[in-house]
């Protein structure tokens, strides 16, 4: 197949580019239904208490109104049934501020918001645990062991011997998912079975816990979601938003759609959690590490948690004989925290690379230098062999491509103006991972224009996932790309893995690879001929005259994979502006170098990379989301206050892939980009920005406060 290639490995643009820009593709709130009813959610204004009183009377009289719903109404749901967060209208406890207490079903979007208004709570209030400066001196191990300390030989005693050190804490924020599509669902009932459309990053994951929450079969619950408006992780595991709407459509007996609002989305979907890292590395005067700790202090929910992993980079980046991985974490009545582009790793990054860029300064060694002196031959935290690892050639050729050599290793030396100039790096890693995925291939022919439908339920949040498995299906089944359909973004579809942790392409894929390449050994099996060279599946369907053709593949990693570490590496460059006089920053380039295996289509991988590289953008300078200590809600809560990077705080962007063969993790080789675009991107600004000042932040983000 490799020979034949056509599609694989070229810059195609999008298949469904033009539907997007046309307003023809349907995201969650675009289907139309007869009768169509719309909720609009009502949320606590404390943060921990207890409801004593609903008042709904003047709700329910406003005109449109159709129901108002709340913990006194709503039927028993199962709240372990996998949706996170919480939140679900089962009693009236309050666990933290903006927590769902009610819905508001009216005819219209505009009386349901009106009503929603009108309803009065009263509440007995407990104090809240909203401090996290105050409560992080209490902090204990996890619950889970998965994140229990990880220690190998004696980080503290080698720190104590070490001739150069750097001990340094590194905060990062709460930070917000905000997609461009904020979360949207329409429920419609079918008798006992339910549709609900709906953004999901994982359809089946989605589908099930759905079922499990309303206390239904999966088979009693559809999954639509054909394209999404973006997720980074929130779209991940599902809220209470999602299974609300089933509950209000059932209780109205009318299809209901409920969309969050913007300010609605702070407190209904999940957050990064602020994060407190300690970094302290021990290196001898060579340079070569001996020791290296990573302890992370953190906050989760008060009824569940979840942490994300800061010490992941750190466990496998750098080749040291003594190590320490630890997590602490408080309960705090804020909502649960989740999945964020990058987690643990962008954050980690950030702690881990700039530390050592501080440790490269102390000893005046060329941080590139630092980083390749202390490469791992194998995996530092279990001994595996690498399938490949390209961090190495990123350094070189990344620095190369980016002008590094310009650098003046000298801090506050660089002038242009009134701008102060620097140059950054640092580096990141992703494991890369194949899921359980299989796929139907459905061939038609008409005369000897053959076709091929590609069905499974895969997810697409704006990535390009259509246009890949329309290449991997051209090039396995020999046919031209627009010969080729795609099916994506539903439960009733063949299971598939979901668009997370950057196992969608290798898993999708693959699956779609290994049912062209099973589809032909079935046409060719059918076939009473001998074939001295073997024919594609186009031939097949031509030569046999077959009308119609199809079959199921279901995908699993090699099995050899788990004897290997399996990663995507990078190494990010950054050139930054510091004005003098108002301490802005502005980066004014940015050049991303990664390894990540085989790159199906490279524009969309570009895509990928720069997308990633603009959240650290905004994660270095200017995302964070404030909690308010005396009420325990978000003091940022729209985009006027929340600032994600626009056009004008971006300069120019690139993106460079290092050859890189690698069909250890999967057949394909491909090892996935939607995570590791973001790691490292926030410390490589970082660096650049003390390279420019001479002035060290360890706190993101890097706002003139900080600098002036």
């Amino acid at each position: 197949m490799e020979e034949k290639n056509k599609s694989i490995g070229k810059a195609i643009t999008r298949i469904d580019g033009l539907l997007k820009v046309t307003g023809k593709a349907t995201y969650a709130t675009d289907y139309p239904a007869k009768n169509m009813a719309y909720a609009v959610l009502f949320k606590s204004t404390i943060a921990s208490g207890q409801i004593t009183a609903i008042d709904s009377a003047a709700a329910e009289k406003s005109p449109g109104v159709l129901k108002v719903i709340t913990h006194k109404n709503t039927p028993k749901l199962n709240i372990k049934g996998g949706l996170r967060g919480g939140a679900l209208l089962q009693g009236s406890e309050i666990h933290f501020y903006g927590q769902h207490i009610g819905i508001v079903v009216a005819e219209t979007f505009e009386q349901a918001t009106h009503a929603a208004r009108l309803v009065q709570v009263s509440y007995e209030e407990k104090a809240g645990k909203i401090d996290f400066d105050e409560l992080a001196k209490d902090a204990v191990k996890p619950k889970g062991q998965e994140l229990a300390d990880q220690i190998r030989g004696d980080a503290k005693k080698a720190l104590g011997e070490a001739a150069v050190k750097v001990e340094e804490t590194y905060e990062t924020p709460i930070e917000h998912h905000h997609p461009m599509e904020p979360h949207s669902t329409i429920a419609v009932w079918e008798g006992e079975n339910v549709i609900l459309y709906n953004g999901s990053q994982i359809i089946n994951g989605a589908q099930s816990s759905a079922a499990a929450t309303l206390n239904l079969k999966p088979e009693n619950v559809r999954i639509v979601s054909p394209y999404i408006g973006g997720g980074f992780g929130s779209k991940g595991g599902q809220w209470a938003n999602l299974v609300l709407t089933a509950v209000a459509a059932k209780v109205t007996g009318r299809p209901v759609k409920l969309a969050l609002t913007r300010q609605q989305m702070f407190n209904s979907v999940g957050l990064r959690q602020r994060n407190i890292q300690k970094v302290s590395l021990g290196a001898t005067k060579e340079g070569k590490l001996i020791s290296i700790s990573h302890e992370t202090t953190t906050h989760s929910a008060i009824d569940s948690e979840y942490i994300e992993p800061c010490g992941d980079c750190t466990k496998i980046m750098y080749d040291a004989p003594n190590s320490l991985i630890s997590y602490r974490v408080v309960p705090m009545n804020v909502i649960l925290p989740t999945y964020t582009r990058g987690p643990g790793k962008s954050t980690g990054s950030f702690a881990l690379e700039s530390a050592m860029d501080e440790l490269a300064h102390k000893l005046g060694i060329d941080p590139i230098e630092l980083r390749i002196k202390n490469e791992p031959e194998k995996d530092p935290s279990n001994g595996k062999p690498w399938s490949s690892r390209k961090t190495v050639q990123c350094l070189q050729e990344g620095a190369k491509a980016f002008g590094w050599e310009k650098r003046n290793a000298i801090p506050g030396q660089t002038k242009a103006g009134n701008y102060l100039i620097g140059y950054g790096v640092a580096c990141g890693t992703y494991p890369a991972r194949q899921r359980d995925s299989s796929a139907i291939i459905k061939l038609k022919r008409s005369g000897s224009q053959v076709t091929a439908t590609i069905e499974l339920a895969a997810s697409d949040l704006g990535t390009g996932t259509n246009t890949i498995l329309a290449q991997v299906a051209a090039d396995g089944l020999d046919l031209p790309i627009g010969n080729i359909t795609v099916n994506i973004g539903d439960s009733d579809l063949p299971p598939a893995a979901g668009s997370v942790g950057s196992v969608g392409a290798a898993s999708f894929a693959n699956a779609v690879n290994d049912a062209c390449i099973k589809i032909t050994n079935e046409l060719i099996a059918k076939s009473d001929k001998q074939f001295f060279v073997r024919p594609t599946a186009r031939q097949m369907m031509i030569s046999e005259q077959t009308l119609d053709f199809q079959t199921r593949a279901d995908a699993k990693a090699p099995s050899n994979t788990d004897q290997y570490s399996t990663h995507s590496f990078n190494a990010n460059f950054a050139e930054v502006k510091v004005n003098i006089a108002t301490g802005m920053v502005k980066v004014t380039r940015f050049l991303a170098a990664t390894g990540a295996g085989k790159i199906l289509n490279p524009k969309t991988a570009r895509s990928q990379i720069i997308g990633g590289n603009i959240w650290g953008i905004g994660m270095a300078l200017s995302e964070e989301s404030i909690i308010d200590p005396r009420y325990g809600n978000f003091a940022t809560r729209s985009f006027g206050d929340y600032h994600v990077p626009s056009n004008l705080d971006v300069g120019k962007l690139d993106a460079m892939f290092i050859n890189e063969e690698d069909f250890i993790p999967n057949k394909l080789g491909i090892k996935g980009i939607g995570e590791v675009g973001i790691v490292g991107v926030a410390a490589a600004i970082a660096n650049a920005v003390f390279n420019a000042t001479g002035k060290r932040i360890r706190s993101l983000p890097i706002t003139p406060d900080k600098l002036l």
